[in-house]
């Protein structure tokens, strides 16, 4: 199958370009830059030049493509609505393209759309379009689409990590850098699910490869890690003291950050283990915590 992948030289597409390719899948990568470019082709990739401020620079890549897997995303967080709604039009240019086709799209969301609020994690068979994550517009534009008939599948993402980052906890990471102090709020008590990113890019593949339209896939090998245990393993890591916050000093401490903070964020995976076959191997999260790159992030500090 020949597939173009967006965010191929991101945290998570470059890996899916290494599964991709050892699959046996041609893949043609969206670059914005030279060095994307030269870095994908290096690796065996085709390549079409475009960014996400240009959806239609994206439809070349569509164009030759028997399926496309969306996972850029503009990850700046200062701007998250804006760049949800960004999602949006990229995911509508994309779906645009594949009308009247077969070709399936996998689009990217994240695991608290599956989270019902009654306490217990996360689940593929929900879609709760009443969640605080402004992400819920990814997955109501890939229903839209699945109402017009394409085939959309959508990867739900906890936290993403290996030793170098960790989705959400890269940024709280780089605040305790700069504050002097690993600070959570409350007890600490809601936790996060997590998972090694060679597992989501296998992942990622088997939903190519065996999933079906208008599914939900959950990318999660932990359940839920507690706040507090992330804090200590990073204390721990980076020598800083901890900090236990009250709720209201949230925003002051954290900005942007201070809406997730909080939030519980547990996902099960057992039906998407179920379905694909798919048994996650890698590394936990704590484990990559107590060995992060710290010449990376005192790189990223600066």
């Amino acid at each position: 199958m020949r597939v173009f992948l967006t965010g191929a030289t991101g945290f998570i597409g470059s890996r899916i370009v290494t599964e991709l390719l050892a699959a046996g899948h041609q893949v043609t990568g969206l670059a914005r830059s030279d060095n994307g470019e030269q870095a994908l082709r290096a690796r065996g990739a085709d390549v079409v030049r475009g960014n996400l401020e240009d959806p239609a620079s994206l439809l070349p890549g569509v164009a030759q493509a028997d399926a496309v897997i969306h996972t850029a995303f503009d990850h700046d967080f200062t701007h998250f609505a804006a760049n949800c709604e960004k999602d949006r039009r990229v995911i509508e240019a994309l779906g645009s393209a594949l009308r009247g086709t077969r070709r399936p799209l996998v689009i990217t969301s994240g695991v608290g759309l599956g989270d019902a609020g009654n306490g217990q994690p996360a689940t593929e068979a929900v879609q709760n379009f009443n969640h605080p994550n402004p992400r819920i517009i990814s997955e109501q534009t890939g229903n839209q689409l699945l109402e017009q008939g394409i085939d959309v599948r959508v990867m739900r993402l906890p936290q993403v990590h290996d030793t170098h980052k960790q989705g959400l906890l890269t940024p709280w990471i780089q605040l305790a850098l700069e504050k002097g102090t690993v600070a959570y709020t409350g007890d600490g008590s809601n936790r996060f699910s997590a998972c090694h990113v060679t597992d989501v890019a296998r992942l990622y593949r088997l939903v190519l490869e065996q999933g079906e339209a208008g599914k939900r896939y959950h990318a999660v090998a932990e359940e839920g890690v507690a706040m507090h245990a992330l804090a200590a393993a990073i204390a721990a890591r980076l020598a800083l003291p901890l900090t236990s916050l009250a709720p209201e000093q949230a925003e002051a401490h954290f900005g942007w950050f201070a809406m997730f903070v909080g939030m519980n964020l547990t996902a099960s995976a057992t039906w998407t283990q179920q379905q694909l076959g798919w048994l996650p191997a890698g590394p936990g999260l704590l484990t990559d915590l107590q060995h992060l790159n710290l010449p990376a992030l005192n790189g990223e500090a600066r």
